[in-house]
């Protein structure tokens, strides 16, 4: 039997709609042109230059060499939940529980997404405060909802105001999410800006996705955790991870925290889709909570020193940079120069091989600035501000 085959076959149009419609990630895209090019100093990828450290690895390595390589449960080791219960406890004054409200995810990015498909119906809002990392909006129109943005300003040093976000409330939203310290403006919420927005959020019957990856990386106040203010904590789905502070992010490993109900229609999702996060990785994350504060305290010192630093000579050189309180980017306005955000990242990759990420990738409010990442070592930030400075100084008028 002969099958008739169709003359012009066109794979592309089986593609659902929400998946032609999402855009690549802009900072990819940068970091891809950057690596096909010879001496290219990447600031652009926000990614610690650290090595993990060596004590993480060898609990590892040695996980495998006694054969620990099956699954784990699906929620993670028991053993590594505790950890994180003590961690979160230590650094944020909040317990969770071991048993029901942890799991441990293949990143905080992951954490998120399980953590939106558990609770969007389709055409539910979700509020994303910009400028944000650029997988949020993609993630809830992946799981069916609508993002409403909302936009961070910069005569607010990029800190939303609880009043923007109230006004964009609708009798479908359902939830806001909020980084801090945050990606890509370095800024960090404080507990009075918190208690502004956790009561617009009592009002008005909302969850919170609190993205906190970046919380050890604070540099100026005390950290505060969204789940930390009252009221909050059964209200707050707490996403951290290991990729940041503790230099582990080819581990790919997160956790998330709230309240069982959610957590528990959180890990359905997470056993069908992923099973449960590498084994090996749980043990290099167990002996990171255990013994690796010292490692995480010498990183946190180095990474202040260099915000510090690019933050002085983005300023001196007529890129106005507010000094960002956590995370390991700058956020300088690049206006003067002339250029948009896309035409300056592409201008200063070719013509002085330094990689940036335009601002507008992050969001509307994110135009006339770039992000810069100064997690690279201060030889290479120094070297890279001096390609920058020549730059600036060819465009600026």
């Amino acid at each position: 039997m002969k099958i008739n085959q169709i003359e012009h076959f066109n794979p592309a149009s089986f593609l659902s709609e929400t998946a032609k419609s999402i855009k690549p990630s802009g900072i990819r895209r940068f970091f891809d042109l950057a690596t096909q090019m010879e001496n290219v100093i990447s600031l652009g990828v926000g990614e610690p230059d650290f090595v993990t450290p060596w004590n993480f690895r060898e609990a590892s390595i040695l996980s495998l060499e006694e054969g620990y390589t099956a699954y784990s449960p699906n929620a993670g080791l028991l053993e590594l939940r505790k950890e994180i219960s003590n961690y979160v406890q230590k650094q944020f004054h909040i317990h969770y529980s071991p048993e029901n409200e942890i799991i441990v995810t293949v990143g905080a990015s992951e954490a998120l997404d399980i953590a939106l498909r558990a609770v969007i119906n389709p055409g539910d809002e979700i509020i994303v405060v910009e400028p944000c990392f650029v997988s949020y909006v993609p993630i809830v129109e992946l799981a069916g909802g609508k993002a409403v943005t909302v936009q961070a300003l910069p005569e607010h040093d990029f800190k939303i105001q609880a009043e923007q976000i109230e006004s964009l409330i609708t009798d479908k939203t359902k939830g806001i999410i909020i980084c801090s310290p945050n990606n890509p403006t370095g800024t960090v919420l404080n507990k009075k800006e918190l208690e502004d927005i956790a009561n617009v959020v009592i009002q008005h019957n909302l969850l919170v996705f609190s993205d906190e990856i970046y919380a050890q990386l604070s540099y100026d106040e005390p950290y505060t955790s969204f789940a930390a203010i009252p009221g909050m904590r059964e209200r707050t789905i707490l996403m951290n991870g290991f990729s940041k502070a503790f230099a582990m992010t080819g581990w790919r490993l997160g956790f998330v925290c709230g309240p069982v109900e959610i957590l528990q229609a959180m890990l359905k999702i997470h056993q069908y889709a992923i099973m449960c996060a590498p084994t090996m990785s749980q043990f290099a994350a167990i002996e990171a909570l255990k013994h690796g504060n010292d490692e995480v305290k010498k990183m946190v010192r180095s990474y202040h020193s260099r915000r510090n630093y690019i933050v002085e000579e983005l300023n001196e050189m007529g890129l106005p940079c507010h000094i960002p309180g956590g995370a390991f980017y700058v956020f300088p306005n690049i206006t003067s120069t002339g250029l948009t955000s896309n035409d300056f990242a592409e201008k200063l990759l070719f013509e002085e091989q330094v990689a940036v990420v335009p601002g507008s990738v992050f969001g509307e409010s994110g135009e006339g600035h770039v992000r810069c990442s100064y997690a690279t070592s201060i030889d290479l930030l120094q070297e890279a501000l001096t390609r920058i400075k020549r730059f600036v100084e060819k465009y600026q008028k």
